[in-house]
């Protein structure tokens, strides 16, 4: 599985999966540069198709229907869909 890694401020383990066309996704994305949060993604949508159904299975562990954005923080808990205020408390140091 191929994640983009985005610098910054290393509070927690943050993996977003998302979908390049998913309006939430890219505010998801932008919330969290906003507030300098180091952070890895990836574009489901853009994986190559094994690779695609692998990631689903994944986001399906956390998400059983499949929703984006789809954030998972520190492999024990995850938010679904854009929900700034989860976000930054789930993010804080």
């Amino acid at each position: 599985m191929t994640l983009t890694h985005v610098e910054g401020k290393k509070t927690k383990n943050i993996v977003i999966y998302a979908l390049s066309t998913c309006p939430w996704c890219h505010r998801a994305k932008q919330l969290l540069e906003d507030l300098g949060i180091d952070y890895y993604y990836v574009d489901v949508d853009k994986a190559p198709s094994k690779e695609r159904e692998e990631l689903l299975d994944k986001v399906r562990k956390w998400n059983p229907s499949s929703s984006f954005p789809t954030i998972v923080v520190d492999d024990n808990k995850c938010i679904i869909g854009f929900k700034e205020d989860q976000i930054r408390e789930a993010v804080k140091g």
